[in-house]
């Protein structure tokens, strides 16, 4: 493991900004002017082919701007950028965007945990909301369950920080992340993508357009990944790590005339990789079953290795050109998933803290939205509804004691939001964005607990186990109103040079503790407050340098209320208790600053840096069985927010064989990170650095490719996620989950 402290990374940071500035000055100390007809704006990172082109049009506000005019921190990337730098999935985000921690949940192959300017949720169990949410194609994904999603069909990604409550809506507290696929246009089109790599991986990738007459078009899209293990299970022999995936897209999209265009899409993912089921950090006695394994891919887990996830929708666009002014959109869609699932919270052969569990869950959204261009005004309005529901069942093994704990229940979620924001050009240069957003959540949560004697409950198959203490049983209903506005002053300083300050409210829903314990924790029953947030910002957009350099910098300062905390603790004979704080109060400040300088169409360089300062004013939870509340603000601290982060990357590309071959070195650097709020030094992880390269070369005609990437280059070895169960009777579970290790790809594709 590699580690820094947060004076180096910064050191580190300063360096890498000073050697990427340096090309984009001559010899003679003149700005090199042979890309002043590049446009691309700062935050894309389309290759300078594709600048060339025009500004990079955003849909953040929900119309299409230009990204250097839309007064939100953001950043934005091209798949193709994604692809040909070998991006694995959607959290390799994560490596090339500031104050942003996008993980595989602990335990997972396919859940999202996200954080943004130390804002997330980290517990993935039903009836917990997100607080960075995900959007593919403007319909909201209420589940991080099958999110992790891999990069195809995908024209762009959107990351907006901050809050987005006014038109984004609940559970966009930290910010949202939005994937935008291709339209398919009314030309035939196809393409093929092969790609093998490290471990026996495997990926395979179709896409296909087929136009019928001059205003129907059908496409599809179809992705398998195969991939062997990093590690092995030693216990059972198999292969550990592996990734074992079928994604697919079918859509039609029908456009009668210019300002007509429907669009129904489908999309299927099927998830059988097996369970990560993490490695042991500490031994637990001087058995070779308790000791900590050579690789830190490699487990000794023994519950199994069976696991499955289907997550798959449909949804229906509809846009209408009312008048040259006025264009109706229509959203509708369905979604739903299901999880089967189990985690070795124990590491070892024995069921001394197995966790089965099996989740599904359901959703359907409308949206309904006015758009308005003016001359100075421009605007959206807009309803919105959600019908979701959320459940599951999971036993808790303690085999130690011959006792389960099962645990189920279900929140069904009813949202109703009305919303507007507009935007005026008082003057030329000087403009101004006003916006609210009215919402109402019904919650409705069923909570059941019960206590087994034997290995496992009659929900997860033996009949013989001897049912106990009903430690939880109820159903209760909350609902939560809250008023989220924005408003943002923006002006032109010169042309292409804006400066802007904003301020935003955004608020994550309430709810019920789905493993809430009525023995332990009566007030269980009443459930969560939502937690708000207060977000100022301060921000610059600009090209400079004849169109050379691009910068995007913003600073923040957010104001946290009530945030929801998650805690277990071991608690005999139930196996782990958990209970939901509504912690108190926080500030959160900090800065993000990316830019990219193009000094000729033989090389382009990006860097992002950003810092995060998240200080608990006030922490309020109950300690060592307490009915009062007690403040340990001066003992915690934000879970999964590194203070510095910093992401820099160059291009250099020359003509070769008649194409285009490109070479892109890239660097990820993150500060010390813990897991949890309250520190823990075996599983919090130190500052790490992450070494990544890529060389591509495009035929003349743009037909053929192929690429060559690697990734982790260094081989470094970082946690991005863990469980912390001490003591003797969970056997003395303390267990890391770590970041895939050095890769090499080799990829060819083909386009007709």
């Amino acid at each position: 493991m590699t580690s820094f402290s947060t004076r180096t990374l910064f050191n580190i940071g300063v360096a890498a900004a000073a050697l990427y500035a340096a090309p984009a000055w001559a010899q003679d100390g003149s700005v090199s002017t042979e890309a002043q007809s590049t446009t691309n704006p700062v935050g894309g990172t389309a290759q300078p082919q594709e600048a060339a082109q025009g500004d990079i049009v955003v849909t953040a506000r929900r119309r299409e701007e230009s990204l250097i005019d839309v007064p939100i921190s953001m950043s934005v990337l091209s798949g193709e950028t994604l692809r040909e730098q070998g991006a694995v999935d959607i959290t390799t985000l994560q490596d090339k965007t500031p104050n942003l921690t996008l993980q595989i949940a602990r335990g997972s192959n396919s859940t999202l945990i996200a954080f943004s300017r130390g804002v997330g949720q980290q517990d993935p169990l039903w009836g917990f909301d997100p607080g960075v949410a995900l959007y593919i194609d403007d319909v909201y994904v209420a589940r991080p369950q099958g999110a992790v999603l891999d990069v195809f069909d995908v024209e762009r990604v959107e990351v907006l920080r901050g809050p987005q409550g006014t038109l984004y809506g609940r559970n966009t507290i930290g910010g949202a992340i939005k994937y935008v696929t291709k339209r398919l246009g009314n030309e035939f089109a196809a393409s093929a993508r092969a790609a093998y790599g490290t471990y026996n991986q495997v990926d395979l990738i179709g896409q296909v357009t087929v136009p019928i007459g001059d205003t129907l078009s059908i496409g599809g899209a179809v992705a398998r990944y195969w991939r062997d293990g990093y590690g092995t299970n030693l216990t059972t022999g198999v292969e550990h790590y592996n990734k074992d995936v079928l994604a697919a897209r079918l859509s039609a999209e029908f456009t009668p005339s210019d300002t007509i265009f429907f669009r129904v899409a489908g999309d299927r993912v099927l998830d059988k990789s097996r369970p990560r089921h993490g490695t042991r950090l500490l031994p637990n006695g001087a058995d070779a079953r308790y000791l900590p394994t050579a690789s830190v891919y490699d487990t000794r887990a023994g519950i199994g290795d069976t696991n499955r996830v289907l997550t798959q929708g449909v949804s229906a666009t509809g846009e209408i050109g009312l008048s040259s002014a006025l264009t109706f959109k229509t959203i509708t869609a369905w979604r739903e998933g299901e999880t089967d699932t189990l985690i070795d919270f124990d590491n070892t052969a024995l069921p001394t803290l197995d966790v089965p569990a099996r989740y599904e869950d359901r959703q359907f959204t409308q949206e309904l939205q006015l758009l308005f261009e003016g001359e100075r005004i421009q605007g959206v309005v807009g309803l919105y509804y959600l019908n979701a529901r959320a459940a599951g069942a999971f036993d808790t093994v303690v085999g130690l004691l011959n006792t389960t704990t099962l645990t189920s229940g279900e929140v069904k979620t009813k949202s109703y939001a009305a919303f507007g924001d507009l935007s005026l050009d008082v003057t030329d240069r000087f403009k101004v964005s006003a916006g609210v957003r009215y919402t109402q959540d019904t919650k409705r949560g069923t909570v059941f607990r019960r206590n087994y004697t034997g290995i496992r409950s009659p929900t997860f198959g033996n009949a013989a186990a001897v049912p106990g203490l009903i430690r939880t049983d109820y159903t209760n209903e909350r609902d939560f109103k809250q008023l989220t506005p924005r408003v943002s002053l923006s002006y032109e300083l010169r042309p292409e040079l804006n400066v802007y300050g904003s301020y935003g409210k955004g608020f994550k829903s309430g709810g019920f503790d789905m493993r809430g314990d009525a023995v332990f924790t009566p007030t269980t029953v009443n459930g969560y407050d939502p937690e708000k947030i207060d977000s100022y910002e301060l921000g610059l957009k600009g090209a400079f340098l004849d169109r050379t350099l691009f910068v995007n910098l913003a600073g923040f300062f957010s104001k946290y209320k009530d945030q929801q905390v998650t805690v277990q603790v071991p608690a005999l004979p139930s196996g782990i208790a958990s209970f939901v704080d509504n912690a108190g109060r926080a500030d959160i400040w900090g800065m993000e600053l990316e830019t990219r300088i193009v000094p000729s169409r033989n090389f382009f360089a990006t860097l992002a840096l950003g810092y995060t300062n998240a200080d608990y004013k006030e922490f309020l939870t109950f300690v060592g069985g307490g009915t009062t509340p007690v403040d340990v603000a001066n003992q915690r601290v934000f879970q999964n927010t590194p203070e510095f982060t910093v992401n820099a990357s160059a291009t250099w590309s020359t003509d070769l064989a008649g194409g285009r071959l490109s070479f892109t070195p890239a660097v990820s650097m993150r500060s010390d990170v813990t897991l949890f709020e309250i520190p823990t030094p075996t599983l919090d992880q130190d500052g790490y650095v992450l070494l990544d390269a890529s060389a591509n070369w495009v035929s003349p005609d743009q037909r053929f490719t192929f690429g060559v990437t690697w990734r982790n280059i260094t081989d470094a070895r970082y946690r991005v996620g863990g469980y912390n169960f001490p003591g003797p009777f969970t056997g003395n579970s303390i267990i890391g989950y770590y970041g895939p290790p050095r890769t090499a790809t080799a990829s060819v594709g083909v386009r007709f």
